[in-house]
């Protein structure tokens, strides 16, 4: 008696070893690539262009940078979405108050927005089959190159080119199929997360953590002195009588 349906065991092995071997060359593409990368004076390119911006900007890029991507700006799940709230989400009909309420959310939630795009970005691509197979094949072109000139130069025919030269032509036809194979999983990210950000940005309700940055920091003990003192905490024995 024989059961059909499902894949041989020998073949799921066979596709994972050649998974695992497909993923093993290409982390030793990205490996030889670095050394390559260095070896070429990338490290020194890339020094003498940072050295040339000056400090000031290098001081403010940095700031902002901090100041942006902090992690306690993240809300919550729970936050995000208004949990345990009593009305998180609905539509607010006076135009002023609307749009007071997407300055606060975009403020407020932007590192999420940021989040969402991202989650997007990523979700599109994975279950893209072109994109997935087009990452491979640059990934195995990139090991071949780096494979061919091993030796310094590399050989196309009649045309030999030094490794420098095939590195930069080999960069330069990267980004022209990165574009094509990621320019449309952008755009459609972009527009779906768009929908969904204005969409919360819109219902969402968060008045209720407005000032939630503002709040001061308290420490020691709070001492009330004179009537107040009295008045809060009355001798016992004696009762407060109030002022006449």
């Amino acid at each position: 008696m024989s059961t059909t349906g499902a894949p041989p065991q020998s073949d799921q092995a066979n596709a994972a070893a050649a998974a695992a071997g497909v993923a093993t060359q290409l982390m030793g593409a990205v490996s030889t690539m670095k050394e390559k990368f260095e070896a070429v004076g990338g490290n020194e390119m890339l020094s003498k262009v940072s050295s040339s911006i000056p400090q000031g900007a290098k001081d403010y890029i940095g700031n902002t940078t901090k100041s942006l991507f902090k992690r306690e700006h993240i809300r919550s799940f729970t936050v995000f979405f208004g949990i345990g709230e009593e009305r998180p989400f609905y539509l607010e009909r006076s135009p002023s108050l609307l749009m007071a309420r997407l300055q606060h959310n975009f403020a407020f939630f932007y590192l999420n927005y940021m989040i969402v795009f991202a989650l997007l970005f990523i979700l599109t691509m994975v279950f893209s089959v072109k994109t997935i197979l087009g990452l491979v094949f640059l990934g195995l072109a990139w090991l071949f190159v780096i494979r061919s000139s091993s030796e310094g130069h590399l050989k196309i025919g009649p045309i030999t080119l030094s490794q420098q030269n095939a590195t930069i032509g080999m960069g330069a036809i990267s980004a022209m199929v990165l574009f094509y194979l990621l320019s449309h999983i952008f755009l459609w990210a972009l527009g779906s997360g768009g929908f969904l950000v204005g969409v919360h940005g819109v219902l969402r309700d968060a008045s209720l953590h407005q000032d939630s940055e503002d709040k001061v920091e308290m420490s020691g003990d709070l001492t009330l002195e004179g009537e107040n003192a009295s008045f809060l905490n009355p001798v016992e024995g004696e009762e407060a009588t109030p002022n006449v």
